[in-house]
């Protein structure tokens, strides 16, 4: 079927009037098919017209001698072979093809570089199940949302490292992301401005049209010998538009278990300033979450406003099936002009 139907001249097969091939095909002009509307009542108008048209032969017979003969409805035959040819006609005006669409699609891609704080305070649990997981899971699915984006990771307590160079290998991204854990940087405190300077140390001779950092720290900048704001004014220096969310909730919050046991709680509190101020000067947004959803709402807002725009190419190849039902239309119209000079358009009616 599959191989009839691609090749052009297989076409004397009853295989092209099954109603799967024709379901398959998409029509040029679909409109003509109300034509077949206009078939009866053109047969109704054939029909009265022929009756008016016959003239009437007086001939005396006895009841006994008037049969009727099945061989009289051969008469009905050419007609029925010219509404298949005016039947054709249409399926081939129609014009039955079928379209092969390939679509290239392809962007310039954005520079993403996540920066996540894996300081001690991290591991409090008023995410769930504590406020590194929680960061790490809505990364996982960010990076699922890109497109051909190439993205980053730096990871920082009391010193900062990059895990990650800008890359488009997400399944190596998302290893990365698992393997972040508390004892990959020693040094305890929370150094944001060194965080930022070696995250745009990574993207300072990216050529992308559109760099972006997300900054995700629970703490004021405590480590470190490079000033945040100075290096947010560094980082917008190289165009890199930076977005940063202060994660956790202020007051008591869940911190591990005490001797017996019972979860312990310590008091938290978090100084947005700086982090507010590092974001107006990267031209970006702060956001304030305390809790997962609010976080993973975070996340979506930002894949949200930082999408590359998707361009594409697409290829249609199209394959025109008009000419096999024409040829049909031409068999039957050449097999009802035959007919037409038999003997069977001359059987005599009851």
């Amino acid at each position: 079927m599959g191989e009839q139907q691609g090749n052009m001249a297989d076409w004397f097969s009853w295989n092209w009037f099954k109603p799967a091939t024709f379901s398959n095909f998409q029509w040029e002009n679909p409109i003509l098919f109300y034509a077949f509307v206009l078939i009866p009542l053109f047969v109704l108008v054939w029909w009265v017209w022929s009756l008016s048209k016959k003239k009437n032969l007086a001939i005396a017979l006895i009841k006994k001698d008037i049969k009727w003969s099945p061989s009289s409805l051969l008469r009905h035959i050419p007609s029925f072979i010219f509404l298949i040819f005016v039947s054709l006609i249409i399926v081939a005006l129609a014009r039955p093809q079928k379209t092969n669409e390939k679509v290239e699609q392809w962007t310039e891609g954005i520079d993403i570089m996540l920066v996540i704080d894996i300081s001690e305070s991290m591991q409090i649990e008023d995410f769930k199940p504590n406020r590194l997981e929680a960061a790490k899971d809505v990364a996982r699915k960010f990076i699922a949302g890109r497109f051909q984006d190439r993205i980053g990771l730096v990871v920082f307590s009391g010193e900062a490292y990059s895990r990650s160079p800008l890359t488009s290998d997400y399944d190596l991204l998302g290893e990365y992301i698992d393997g972040i854990s508390f004892d990959l940087i020693e040094k305890g405190g929370t150094a944001i401005g060194s965080s930022l300077a070696v995250a745009t140390n990574r993207m300072r001779e990216s050529d992308s049209k559109s760099k972006v950092m997300i900054l995700l720290s629970d703490g004021d900048n405590t480590a470190g010998n490079i000033d945040p704001i100075t290096a947010a004014e560094l980082a917008s220096a190289y165009d890199i538009k930076i977005y940063t969310i202060a994660i956790g909730k202020e007051g008591k919050v869940p911190f591990g278990k005490d001797f017996f046991g019972r979860t312990r709680y310590v008091e938290n509190t978090l100084d947005e300033t700086t982090l507010r101020k590092i974001a107006e000067i990267g031209h970006g947004e702060f956001y304030r979450v305390s809790d997962n959803k609010a976080l993973e709402s975070v996340f979506k807002l930002i894949d949200k406003y930082e999408k590359a725009e998707i361009k594409e190419n697409r290829f249609r190849d199209t394959t025109d099936f008009y000419p096999i039902y024409l040829k049909w239309a031409i068999v039957f119209f050449l097999l009802w002009m035959m007919l037409k000079s038999t003997f069977v358009s001359n059987v005599l009616q009851d």
